[in-house]
């Protein structure tokens, strides 16, 4: 049997992925806790195989950076970086933290339990791309990389001004993109727009670096 470790703050996705772990024939459920930053204690106990990591946890702990500490100090014990959030950043740095897998707690039952299969067979499955969001009349799909940067430093920011210094821009351009974001999602202010992003879970993250301001 394959022991798995949950590491998931939210009572709810730690019963779904717990039953699916207690209903399969390869799993035993080795523990669930609720802060990344305790799995390394966790693992130094032994009997651990697989983490079900959540990228954000309790206390603000990062699963991903977790995930790196454990692949360096326990490279056979897998990791599947788990989220509910359509952040496609957070994939790039689980690859980076050297996570063996990335699942959607959206998926289906089976879907999980055949990553998991595949995972401590030795593959590495990531997804193609984040999933499509719908925020009002558009989708994630069809705002641009720029207009998505803005959106993140504007999650993260209380002013344009330090959107814009996030950025390495002005802030003629982070209005100028958020003109173009609001056409797009038909939401009439930017507080509408961004307590949409927020409910949906679309972005949470700042970039990791300043853009260019030609990109804008």
């Amino acid at each position: 049997m394959t022991n798995v470790l949950i590491v998931e703050d939210q009572k709810m996705a730690q019963e779904n992925m717990e039953a699916i772990i207690k209903t399969s024939e390869n799993y035993t459920l080795a523990g669930i806790i609720p802060n990344a930053a305790d799995a390394e204690l966790f693992c130094l106990r032994g009997g651990v195989d697989l983490i079900l990591m959540d990228v954000c946890t309790a206390r603000d702990e990062s699963g991903i950076e977790a995930c790196g500490v454990i692949k360096k100090k326990f490279p056979k014990i897998k990791v599947i970086i788990v989220t509910s959030m359509a952040e496609h950043t957070f994939i790039e740095k689980a690859r980076a933290a050297r996570a063996d897998s990335f699942w959607y707690k959206d998926a289906s039952h089976g879907e999980l339990i055949a990553v998991m299969d595949r995972t401590m067979a030795g593959e590495s499955i990531f997804p193609d791309k984040t999933p499509e969001v719908k925020l009002g009349l558009s989708t994630s799909y069809e705002l641009t990389s720029s207009e998505l940067d803005v959106l993140r430093a504007l999650m993260q920011s209380t002013s344009d001004e330090d959107a814009a210094n996030m950025l390495g821009c002005t802030k003629a351009n982070v209005r100028w993109h958020l003109g173009k974001i609001l056409d797009k999602t038909g939401y009439r202010t930017r507080m509408e727009l961004l307590i949409a992003v927020a409910q949906k879970n679309l972005i949470i993250v700042t970039p990791d670096k300043a853009l260019d301001e030609n990109n804008f």
